[in-house]
């Protein structure tokens, strides 16, 4: 049987490529329902809004008329092919989630943060709402040490992107990166710090402050040879110290304490006495870093 090319043209007609899932279509909202809203796009047969696909977050029948007024034009996405009567369904919300997922991807590039609020947990962490998609922040990446996850629910917390993810619909969050990120915008070399011994290894103390966390080096603990960090640090122990380098690519912070020694090993020997006057000592300091082996 041959197909001729009015034949092929009438083929056309009868399936409009316009209106695939997938594509967006500007149509106007003529009709409510306590499901959803009838939209005209121009198609052989009005389309449907699910009233679940009319925004990112849950509305109500009654909300709908607001948010979509009577005779207003605006873009959807058609998220279901026509069925045998030319109908197809429609979305807002596949649209935005789209866009949502576009503007995060966006700030993980740009290394930006947001602000969340906790409103869940599971085994591994927290759980936040970013404009209707969930996030969630591993225990280790939370700034707050506790068994009690429960506790922090309802807290606003200011995170980094560990993985945005629009494919697996995953979207990870950093407490602990964001802290870093802001800690480190605060810091220039040569500036005294105080914090916390928070680990203490073979070639150096780990002292956490601001939200960071800098590496003291055995060999910038004193001008003199340095033979055991656990016999001059404990964790937990509030430390002094001055920052010499920092490396933001690698996001790494370099503390001394040996160039507020009056003399060398005074660290080893009056420690005490040299934290009590890092203040003061940090007067002159200009000049004890151009002098010293840093």
């Amino acid at each position: 049987m041959s197909f001729s090319a009015e034949d092929f043209a009438r083929a056309l007609e009868q399936h409009d490529y316009q209106f695939q899932k997938g594509s967006v279509v500007q149509g106007t909202v003529f009709s409510h329902t306590d499901k959803g809203a009838y939209v005209d796009i121009g198609g052989k047969a009005a389309a449907f809004l699910p009233l679940q696909e009319a925004a990112l977050q849950k509305i109500l029948p009654e909300q709908l008329l607001e948010l979509l007024p009577l005779e207003e034009s605006r873009k959807f996405m058609i998220v279901r092919d026509q069925d045998a009567d030319g109908q197809v369904l429609l979305s807002i919300r596949q649209m935005q989630i789209k866009q949502l997922w576009q503007r995060l991807s966006q700030m993980q590039a740009d290394n930006e943060t947001l602000e969340v609020t906790l409103n869940g947990t599971n085994k591994g962490g927290v759980l936040a709402d970013v404009d209707g998609l969930r996030a969630f922040i591993p225990r280790s990446h939370l700034r707050v040490r506790t068994d009690d996850l429960e506790s922090l629910i309802g807290q606003t917390l200011t995170v980094a992107f560990l993985e945005v993810s629009p494919d697996s619909n995953k979207l990870v969050l950093s407490e602990r990166i964001a802290a870093r990120a802001v800690g480190m915008s605060r810091l220039e070399v040569g500036q005294l710090i105080q914090g916390i011994v928070a680990n203490i290894k073979p070639f150096g103390v780990f002292v956490e402050f601001e939200g960071v966390t800098g590496l003291l080096h055995v060999n910038q603990v004193s001008k003199n040879y340095v033979d055991s960090l656990p016999n001059l640090f404990q964790v937990g122990q509030s430390i002094k110290a001055v920052v010499v380098n920092i490396d933001e690519a690698n996001h790494r912070i370099s503390l001394s304490t040996k160039v507020l020694e009056s003399f060398p090993g005074e660290m080893l020997h009056k420690q005490d006495e040299l934290m009590a006057d890092a203040e003061n000592r940090l007067q002159s300091l200009s000049k004890v870093l151009a002098e010293a082996d840093i």
